[in-house]
């Protein structure tokens, strides 16, 4: 399929054009080995307010990279004794999305390839080293790792995601009333700002 013949609809190619460039830390992101915190309380990948959430914590570190881990815990099984891949995915997107902090946009999802190298037992620490790659125009591409154990323990699983920046509007007009305007009431402005940072 040629370009011309893409509809809005098809997913955005993981590969950047020619004419992309290199991202750009932006001036006021957090420092690097800065601890990023959570982003909404109610995200199932960081918010310590979903008992069976990932809980993954994420950290600034050089350039337009960010470091994270979670554990994985019996509620994350798919098979008996092994995380799910769906937890796995959201890991990843989780820790992908976290990069859009440093860059001080607010980006959703528009797609995610995800390769599972290996199978991650309940009661691993699952470590995961995520960077963004290029920008073109709306687009954000980035890849990530998740290895086992540490920075150092063998590859788990792989990922590479174009995230696609939006106003805050998107998640106005898409997401239910009730939480959106728990969210935009919040007298914290960094966390007022910071609810609607990834969504798919």
């Amino acid at each position: 399929m040629s370009g011309t013949d893409r509809t809005r609809t098809d997913p955005p190619r993981l590969t950047p054009p020619k004419d992309a460039v290199a991202p750009v830390r932006h001036p006021e992101a957090p420092a690097p080995g800065e601890l990023l915190g959570a982003h909404y309380d109610r995200c199932f990948g960081c918010g310590d307010g979903q008992p069976h959430g990932l809980h993954l914590e994420a950290r600034a570190g050089d350039g337009v990279r960010v470091s994270a881990e979670f554990t994985v815990k019996e509620a994350h099984q798919g098979a008996p004794g092994l995380a799910h891949g769906g937890v796995l995915a959201t890991a990843l997107d989780e820790t992908l999305g976290s990069l859009n902090w440093l860059l001080r946009v607010i980006a959703v999802t528009g797609r995610l390839e995800t390769d599972f190298v290996r199978p991650v037992p309940v009661g691993t620490l699952l470590w995961l080293d995520a960077q963004v790659t290029a920008v073109h125009g709306r687009k954000i591409y980035s890849t990530a790792v998740g290895r086992i154990g540490g920075p150092d323990g063998p590859v788990a699983v792989r990922a590479e995601a174009v995230f696609i920046e939006v106003k805050v509007d998107h998640f106005i007009d898409n997401g239910r009333p009730e939480e959106i305007q728990a969210a935009m009431a919040d007298p914290d402005q960094l966390k007022r700002a910071r609810a609607f940072e990834v969504n798919p």
